[in-house]
């Protein structure tokens, strides 16, 4: 977990709170009509990359609302637990530090940024999950926090900016290097990018009103 608490900080800001509760009902409403047979939420709502309807029987296509939607759809539990949990690891920390409207701001912009920029990877695929937006926390974390420490149940303490760079060549190395393993690396990569644009923006324009 990451450590920076200061005064008046709060573990469950609002909007953390409420993207966390947005992701379970979401998974709950694929959970329950998916099991029931009625259909299945991810294939409308998660992001086809355009044409992989004339690839997959069951493909629904693309459409103008997933590169929105995807993020908040995931594949089971573990999917949604350990996304969830670097959501409020990192998201109370940075809403906190930033306030809730820069906050929902950015962490949007990651996830719909990382969904465009999927959209340009060669091949057909499916894309659903909130990594791209955490990871997209995860980076801001380790610039706002650098020599912060983020400490892990299996590992020694690391300083955030070490955990960052690590993650982003992990990533990196499994993106080129790794097929076939159904994770989105360089969606992912794409969350840490528009994380990174967005933040650089607004240390050249301090005084921004977000």
């Amino acid at each position: 977990m990451a450590q920076y608490q200061p005064q008046g900080f709060s573990l469950l800001p609002p909007a953390v709170k409420h993207l966390l509760i947005i992701n379970v009902l979401c998974y709950g409403a694929y959970y329950v009509l998916g099991r029931q047979g009625i259909i299945d939420l991810n294939f409308i709502l998660g992001l086809w990359s355009p044409g992989s309807e004339e690839v997959y029987i069951n493909a629904y296509g693309f459409h103008l609302w997933q590169p929105f939607t995807y993020m908040f759809m995931h594949a089971n539990l573990s999917h949604l637990f350990f996304n969830m949990f670097a959501l409020w690891m990192f998201g109370n920390t940075l809403e906190n530090f930033w306030g809730t409207k820069r906050f929902i701001v950015y962490y949007l912009a990651c996830g719909l940024g990382a969904g465009l920029l999927s959209l340009a990877i060669p091949g057909y695929h499916l894309t659903i999950g909130a990594s791209a937006a955490v990871y997209g926390l995860l980076l801001a974390f380790g610039m706002t926090f650098p020599n912060e420490y983020i400490y892990l149940y299996f590992l020694m303490p690391i300083k955030a900016k070490w955990f960052v760079i690590g993650y982003a060549a992990i990533e990196l190395f499994e993106g080129f290097l790794v097929t076939n393993d159904g994770i989105a690396h360089f969606a992912h990569l794409g969350g840490m990018l528009v994380g990174l644009l967005l933040i650089l923006w607004w240390r050249k324009h301090p005084f921004s009103r977000l």
